[in-house]
């Protein structure tokens, strides 16, 4: 079955876990550039006005608080941040997939830290119920290659699309020419592609 072009209309972004202590745990990508891109994620729906949905676990453990960053460029959803107490999959844990359900689109952009814990189980659950669901795995990431790789070829073989920050903003974008294109082509180069856009001015 075809499904529907990602677009700002019926796209929800969904961040799972972007938080300072679980960031330190990624190792098979820089930890650093993981939270640039999830950064550059939350840019992109500010600028398209989609749909987020932040989550977290047990922020006052080891997991720490989300991306200072994120919670700047996206104050209303960080506010409305589902606190998990410690349930591993966000999918199912009810005020998480309520909230989801509750922006009434079927397309989810997901990213989470770590891919191979946070990401994969409610990547495969949304994907098994019938949502669309792209996982940008640039902003996320796992303690090791091997658990990456099995975690990827696991919702691969859900129906899950594996994706990366600047495929996925450039498909939401569709034409660079429009206003939002212009803004999106921008963060691209300023966030996603530093040192091209400084090579480009």
């Amino acid at each position: 079955m075809a499904q529907e072009r990602f677009t700002a209309d019926n796209t929800t972004l969904l961040l799972i876990d972007h938080q300072v202590g679980t960031m330190q745990l990624i190792k098979n990508i820089d930890s650093a550039f993981a939270a640039k891109q999830s950064i550059a994620l939350a840019k992109m729906a500010k600028i398209l006005n989609m749909p987020v949905v932040i989550t977290s676990s047990q922020e006052d453990h080891a997991q720490g608080p989300i991306l200072p960053e994120i919670a700047e460029t996206q104050p209303k959803a960080y506010a409305a941040r589902i606190k998990r107490p410690g349930v591993v999959n966000a999918w199912a844990y009810a005020p998480f997939r309520d909230a989801v359900l509750a922006t009434g689109r079927k397309n989810l952009i997901m990213a989470g830290v770590t891919t191979d814990v946070c990401l994969i189980f409610p990547a495969i659950d949304a994907a098994l119920e019938g949502f669309a669901v792209q996982a940008v795995l640039d902003a996320s990431g796992s303690p090791s290659d091997l658990s990456e790789e099995f975690s990827r070829q696991r919702m691969h073989d859900a129906g899950v699309v594996l994706t990366a920050t600047n495929t996925l903003i450039a498909e939401i974008a569709q034409d660079w020419s429009t206003p939002a294109g212009q803004q999106l082509i921008g963060l691209l180069f300023s966030d996603v592609f530093p040192a091209l856009g400084a090579s480009i001015v």
